[in-house]
């Protein structure tokens, strides 16, 4: 029998310390049309035990197919500790058709400038609109 693995003390303990913000897309469309901005509702967590004065910022250079239309940021201001919540809205426009993951969005903490980056949120499908 094998003796039990020491614990690494540098390594997460939980999801919330790995992610301690997260960013979940409200309704996201299954489908863009090419060149036609698309409002998106996003809603962003802190699932930290302080409260967070929070930044959500668009990244053009990690995005592809898709991108932000207007402002790549938001100040969303503080936001409360295990589990609270903001909804913002962030528009997106399509540049090519075919298939595409809508990524690219990072959560700043202005207070202490730690950065989270978020995995792609969803993919979405680029139509070309009918009357091209």
């Amino acid at each position: 029998q094998r003796p039990p693995l020491p614990a690494n003390p540098t390594a997460p303990r939980s999801l919330d310390e790995l992610l301690p913000i997260t960013i979940e897309p409200i309704d996201p469309p299954a489908t863009l049309l090419l060149s036609h901005p698309r409002k998106l509702t996003v809603l962003i967590v802190n699932h930290s035990d302080r409260a967070m004065n929070l930044q959500l910022q668009m990244r053009l250079s990690h995005m592809t197919g898709v991108v932000v239309c207007g402002s790549s940021f938001l100040t969303l201001g503080e936001v409360p500790p295990r589990g609270g919540s903001c909804a913002v809205e962030v528009r997106l426009v399509a540049l090519v058709a075919g298939l595409f993951e809508v990524k690219g969005f990072y959560v700043v903490d202005l207070t202490t400038g730690m950065e989270v980056g978020m995995p792609s949120l969803f993919e979405v499908f680029v139509e070309l609109p009918e009357e091209m």
